[in-house]
């Protein structure tokens, strides 16, 4: 089956719904989405959207809390457009229908670890979640969009992969995607393609990122030949609840931005020892310190600790956080909660220009999967949705200057040939393998590694490489199937960005070359496949 629109959005959180809310408008929207259009990273943030929205803060002050997160690689002029983009591109937002929470004439600004001002705007402590709801109520009322759940993409469609030849300047024509439910292959063809795909969190044993987020829009755009960077800065979120029964839920950044205090299990505050900001300092930072103290004191976890606050401000500020630990037996007005560090959000991923445009033409990336230059070697707290909204308005208007300059003709794209592909009774070895690939990532490719540890990672990930491409084309394909592929895909990345980066930066931490290298080092770690 082939199908045909202006745009083809791949993703359906803030990024792909900011995207497709503007440029229906301006032509046909197809979004193509592999589970429930609700289910994206978006859905699960907690602590909210950074801007500066108050007068006690100014642009530069978040300008400068930004660069200091990002340990000197951040793209200041990235920084600089993001920040100062960031009101207007919330009050879009509120214009679609977001509901942030107000306190007194204006909104109730909190503050997270690495802010020096209180500038995160929030809705209780479900500000994803809102944000979502909005967005889909809007898309769901377009007539321009047309929702594609439970689809998968499975390939990038572009000039050189149709031409089976180096193509220069080479371009995107849409995406093959698998229907979930009937087994087709479908062919999207698109004038304008967009990945907003999100992260990469379960290229790990442990994460708090949803299900959903598998590297398939970094594994695509690589396989397509689109330039990847800077992977090797996985932020790992200090704070996920531990817990038997918890599913990686998250403790958000704004309970220690309201004063909470982690402790080890006998009760000794220890962030003091790492940095002078304790317990609000970046996120690396005190992954780290909590990765070090959980190691050297043989503990399976810290405790973060808000009970010196009055309940009924925790209970009202935090009403999602306190009724679900409740549900797992936990009173945080009264205990501290047990948390670990987890793969939390992928700083690299492809390289994008200030437009959002990659060096593939007309294929555009942004929110998570893509690398902008902002975050640098660390994501300050909050940057990610605004991120995401200011590069969905710029990658708008650049998309619909090329519909408006360019002549779109498409070469005839075959279907999808799966007429020597088999079904497959032996789904054990696709379980078998995603499990290999997520448990020696988090033991040689975590938050500390060393030389000797990322090269047994690639050795494995290379043999693990061989079973799947052996299984992908002989077998009838399935979403288990497809993201297998692209986490094993990731996976290689992230290990081959950590070995180029001799030194310790931010999320990067090498114990073999445990110093910051100012001098030597380049600012950023590039890979483009070869063909």
């Amino acid at each position: 089956m082939k199908l045909e629109s202006d745009f083809l959005v791949i993703g359906s959180g803030i990024a792909g719904l900011s995207f497709a809310l503007r440029a229906a408008a301006h032509g046909k929207v197809s979004l193509v989405t592999k589970r429930e259009i609700t289910e994206s990273a978006t859905n699960y943030a907690q602590g909210g959207i950074a801007s500066v929205f108050s007068q006690e803060d100014t642009f530069d002050a978040h300008v400068d809390d930004t660069l200091v997160a990002g340990a000197g690689i951040c793209h200041e002029d990235v920084v600089r457009m993001v920040v100062e983009e960031g009101p207007q591109t919330i009050r879009n937002l509120i214009d679609w229908g977001v509901e942030f929470t107000t306190k007194g004439d204006g909104y109730d600004l909190t503050r997270e670890g690495g802010h020096s001002q209180r500038r995160i705007l929030h809705a209780d402590d479900v500000t994803g979640r809102e944000i979502e709801r909005a967005l889909v109520v809007a898309a769901r009322e377009n007539p321009n969009i047309t929702i594609y759940e439970h689809h998968i993409a499975i390939d990038l469609i572009t000039e050189a992969k149709i031409a089976k030849k180096r193509v220069k300047p080479n371009r995107c024509l849409g995406s093959h995607v698998l229907d979930i439910g009937s087994g087709a292959v479908k062919t999207f063809k698109a004038k304008i393609t967009l990945l907003a795909t999100g992260g990469a969190g379960k290229v790990y044993l442990y994460t708090c990122n949803p299900d959903v987020a598998t590297g398939d829009g970094v594994a695509m755009a690589y396989r397509a030949g689109a330039t990847i960077a800077n992977m090797e800065f996985m932020q790992f979120h200090p704070t996920t609840l531990f817990h038997p029964h918890a599913k990686s839920f998250l403790i958000s950044e704004a309970v220690r931005g309201e004063g909470a205090i982690l402790r080890r299990r006998d009760g000794t505050a220890f962030m003091d020892r790492y940095h002078h900001l304790k317990d609000l300092a970046p996120r690396d930072i005190v992954a780290r310190a909590i990765d070090n103290e959980m190691k050297t004191h043989g503990d399976d976890c810290v405790y973060l600790d808000i009970t010196h606050k009055d309940p009924e401000f925790v209970r009202t500020r935090f009403p999602n956080i306190y009724q679900t630990c409740l549900e797992y037996g936990l009173d945080m007005t009264k205990e501290g909660l047990p948390v670990v560090p987890a793969a939390h959000y992928l700083c690299g991923g492809v390289a994008v220009d200030l437009n959002a445009e990659t060096d593939i033409q007309h294929l555009y990336a942004i929110g998570e999967v893509a690398f902008t230059g902002l975050h640098g070697a660390n994501r300050l707290a909050s940057n990610s949705l605004l991120e995401a909204a200011v590069y969905a308005g710029r990658a708008y208007k650049h998309a619909i200057e090329q519909l408006s300059t360019n002549h779109f003709d498409f070469p005839e794209i075959p279907v999808w040939d799966a007429s020597t592909a088999t079904n497959s009774d032996e789904m054990v070895v696709v379980s078998q393998n995603w499990d290999e690939i997520r448990r020696f990532m988090w033991n040689y490719v975590g938050i500390v590694r060393s030389t000797k540890r990322l090269e047994r990672a690639l050795n494995r990930i290379k043999l693990i490489q061989e079973e799947i491409d052996d299984y992908y084309w002989d077998f009838i394909i399935t979403s288990d199937l497809i993201e297998l592929r692209n986490i094993a895909t990731v996976a290689e990345l992230i290990v081959r960005c950590a070995q180029n980066r001799k030194e310790s930066r931010g999320l990067h931490y090498n114990i073999d070359y445990p110093e910051r290298d100012d001098v030597h080092c380049k600012k950023d770690t590039f890979i483009k496949k070869s063909f």
